[in-house]
């Protein structure tokens, strides 16, 4: 008997063998261990390392229980500080932190983030233009994936006190972004153009005579040696964002797509926005009590010539826009309300 039943069995017993083999790639092909090669160009020891680099890898990590390794590559290890945009683009790095503003015109959009005087607190700020430009980026950035958008806000640190318009004039300024040198020239200031990472040389060697910088970082990267004065006001703001390589993202298994997604929104960029911003704004009492350092103060008065002075600048955003396709003046009353909304506004 039990021969007679042997052949029909054997490929019932092949087909069962089939299906857990198949099930067994199955399971390997979801968990397939990948690794995420972050870019960033800060050093290693600056705080958003501490406060959003390495908290936001742990957390990809324990979500995608260990499936996706982020291997961080920071002080422009894989590349400069203006090439992170294509470093993620071309696969390079799968993902990057990238200063928009390094390559003024090139994304105009995203630059209504750095007009001056419009931003006050980094935390709801970042949450706010991050919900907005969330509808610009498909079209601006489509060469990549966007994660998220936050920002800094910061201020002039020069060699003497800075507190109107009107002293720029033929100071030699190291800016920020493309927005912020805008606004230099506007107000008779001539550019330096060199990345954060060597903005205390510059100012050392004399190449620069002030610097817009937010507080803390003026510590942490060493520019405390080279300025005294520090203005007492929300200048600015950069916008900074996180890219991931298109290829890299396609390739992941659903569940680990879930983990970056989960990873990449408002919520994320308001957590890592108000934790890297505040601890950058609270770099002003460090400064005030270090000696020979002065905190100027900026009157109600002189903030209003400031923000009359800076006008022309919003109507060239609002020209840009309108060129590359979006109303500007209705994309920037949208951005406004964003931040109204959230308390952000300057």
């Amino acid at each position: 008997m039990t021969h007679r039943h042997t052949p029909r069995l054997r490929p019932l017993r092949l087909v069962a063998a089939a299906a857990l083999g198949l099930a067994a790639l199955g399971a390997q092909a979801q968990d397939k261990p990948v690794e995420l090669k972050f870019a960033h160009w800060l050093p290693a020891t600056h705080p958003l390392s501490r406060l959003g680099f390495e908290p936001w890898a742990k957390s990809v990590e324990a979500a995608s229980k260990g499936t996706i390794k982020v291997a961080l590559f920071p002080a422009q290890q894989l590349g400069k500080a203006a090439d992170h945009y294509d470093m993620a683009r071309d696969g390079i790095a799968d993902m990057t932190w990238v200063n928009p503003g390094y390559q003024a015109g090139r994304f105009p959009l995203v630059a209504a983030g750095e007009l001056p005087f419009l931003i006050a607190r980094p935390g709801p700020g970042s949450a706010g233009l991050d919900q907005w430009y969330r509808k610009h980026a498909a079209n601006e950035m489509k060469d990549v994936r966007l994660c998220m958008v936050h920002v800094h806000v910061g201020t002039f640190h020069a060699k003497k006190p800075i507190t109107e318009p009107g002293q720029l004039k033929g100071m030699k300024i190291r800016s920020a972004n493309g927005t912020v040198a805008q606004t230099m020239s506007l107000l008779g200031a001539t550019n330096v153009q060199v990345s954060a990472p060597e903005a205390r040389d510059a100012l050392q060697k004399g190449l620069a005579d002030a610097i817009t910088f937010p507080w803390n970082s003026i510590i942490s990267f060493g520019i405390d040696k080279a300025v005294t004065h520090h203005s007492d006001m929300r200048l600015y703001t950069s916008n900074f964002v996180w890219v991931l390589n298109k290829g890299w993202y396609d390739k992941l298994a659903a569940g680990q797509k879930k983990v970056i997604d989960d990873h990449c929104n408002n919520d994320w960029a308001g957590k890592v926005g108000a934790a890297w911003g505040d601890e950058e704004d609270a770099g002003q009492a460090k400064l005030a009590a270090m000696p020979g350092h002065t905190i100027v103060p900026v009157s109600a008065a002189q903030l209003d010539v400031w923000k009359k002075a800076v006008e022309p600048i919003y109507t060239n955003w609002v020209r840009a826009a309108d060129a590359a396709g979006v109303p500007g003046k209705a994309a920037l009353d949208d951005l406004r309300k964003e931040l109204s909304d959230r308390k952000a506004l300057n």
